[in-house]
């Protein structure tokens, strides 16, 4: 075979991917121009973490104490703050007929739209947590648990908002309806990872452990099965 002979199993994942990867690109750039993208969710976040201080006293033992749980209640009502977009605009300019007879499996555009908004919305937020925690007096060794816990968790907060996303994407108030849907669903997530970024402030890594592994098994399961069930509440609105 001669060096220029083309490789049809090669082209065939080329072009497979390529697709995915210019929605990924133009999912980018739409989440840093809508809605402000993570410059939004941190101020959000920077908001919350000012006004706790006002709202619990200036006992600086007492919000060390509630840091963790205040930390993940930002980072979780921050998450949502562009999630009713993520698949409302493609809905509103008909984009989202195109994506939905795309060659590509739809599981997986949702999976790269859900790696979009995490990487404009999510990762900001975990890079910003450690210095809102010194602002809430949070103990030097407990400001690493505090932001691995949101790297390992936030991406089910993500994963499990497009659910609701792909369910009110044809309702006129749908962003009203989403928090409701989706909030009892990212109870563990916030159960675990409060937990997690808690325990890291013990002696010992031990309790910091088993936490922290069930905050990771809920985001590979989000991982998993929300693009199947977001694929499929699409699909179901297009019918």
């Amino acid at each position: 075979m001669s060096a220029g002979a083309a490789n049809p199993a090669a082209d065939g994942e080329a072009a497979r991917r390529s697709p995915l990867r210019a929605l990924f690109m133009r999912e980018l750039r739409i989440s840093r121009r809508i809605g402000g993208g993570g410059s939004l969710g941190v101020v959000f976040f920077l908001m919350l973490v000012v006004l706790t201080p006002f709202a619990v006293g200036p006992d600086l033992a007492l919000l060390g104490r509630i840091a963790p749980a205040m930390l993940w209640i930002a980072a979780l009502l921050a998450t949502l703050l562009g999630l009713d977009r993520l698949f409302q605009s493609d809905h509103d300019d008909g984009s989202l007929d195109l994506l939905l007879m795309s060659k590509a499996p739809l599981e997986l555009i949702v999976l790269v739209k859900c790696l979009a908004h995490w990487l404009v919305t999510g990762l900001p937020l975990v890079a910003a947590a450690p210095f809102f925690g010194l602002m809430l007096a949070m103990p030097a060794g407990q400001l690493w648990s505090v932001t691995l816990s949101l790297m390992i968790g936030t991406p089910a907060l993500t994963l499990i908002g497009a659910i609701g996303a792909a369910l009110t994407v044809s309702l006129r108030r749908g962003g009203l309806l989403l928090p409701v849907l989706i909030l009892p669903f990212c109870t563990p997530a916030l159960i675990f990872g409060v937990a997690a970024a808690a325990a890291g402030a013990a002696v010992s890594p031990a309790p910091a452990a088993p936490p922290f592994l069930i905050l990771a098994a809920i985001s590979l399961l989000a991982l998993v099965g929300a693009p199947i069930a977001a694929a499929a509440a699409l699909r179901q609105m297009s019918e």
